[in-house]
């Protein structure tokens, strides 16, 4: 069966990355919730997808206290989440503005589902290769899954090998980038493939038809019913 996640909870019926968001998800009926973590000035972890808050201000800048209200912390979300799988992605890609490269968000995520003492069904997902890699590495038994973006075939084959060699359990391409070649070659090297994000119930449908192990989208219950099953 393919799964559904929620991108940043049923964000086209809630604001993206709220409680609000991830409880609609719930309500509809999606398998799991897929939610962005950055970093914050004092070591915190806010469940925000871009580098800037809404009024301009770094989420590297400002204390955990002192982002907005409706941007959760991770603890609020993982809570808010229960019973759902949470894909939880780090954001801390070479790329970022606020890359860090001693990788502290990692650490944190890891303590932090650590404290909470299992009570969570996760994937730890991110762009960055260290971002993962620092995961494996502090908690092995914690799944992982590294993102990427549109890949030629020509890419496809060595990327799985060093994917799978790392210890990842799955692979988050975008969806442009799914095609047979890519899903044998993952589920080969014992790699699940989670897709992003895919919002057409047509492509929705075709991707599963493929073997497509989950499908990350706005619109939960629309996927849920190309799927043939209930929506909310």
């Amino acid at each position: 069966m393919t799964l559904v996640y929620a991108h940043r909870g049923a964000s086209a019926a809630e604001p993206e990355n709220t409680v609000a968001a991830f409880r609609a998800a719930a309500r509809m009926g999606a398998d799991g919730v897929e939610l962005d973590v950055r970093r914050t000035a004092d070591g915190g972890a806010a469940v925000v997808h871009d580098a800037t808050l809404a009024d301009g201000r770094p989420v590297a800048a400002v204390r955990l206290d002192q982002v907005p209200p409706e941007v959760p912390r991770l603890e609020e979300a993982l809570d808010a989440c229960a019973g759902l799988v949470v894909n939880v992605e780090v954001k801390n890609a070479p790329w970022d503005a606020d890359f860090d490269p001693e990788e502290a968000l990692a650490d944190l995520v890891v303590r932090t589902l650590a404290d909470r003492d299992g009570r969570d069904q996760v994937i730890v997902s991110s762009f960055g290769e260290g971002a993962v890699g620092r995961v494996r590495q502090l908690a092995p038994a914690l799944p992982t899954a590294l993102l990427t973006a549109v890949l030629t075939d020509d890419q496809v084959d060595g990327l799985i090998e060093e994917v799978a060699a790392a210890g990842h359990v799955a692979l988050h391409p975008h969806h442009l980038t799914v095609t047979p070649h890519l899903l044998g070659r993952c589920h080969d090297a014992g790699l699940a493939v989670n897709t992003w994000t895919v919002d057409d119930p047509d492509r929705i449908h075709a991707l599963a038809a493929l073997g497509v192990d989950g499908v990350v989208t706005d619109v939960p219950d629309v996927a849920l019913r190309a799927l043939g099953r209930s929506g909310g």
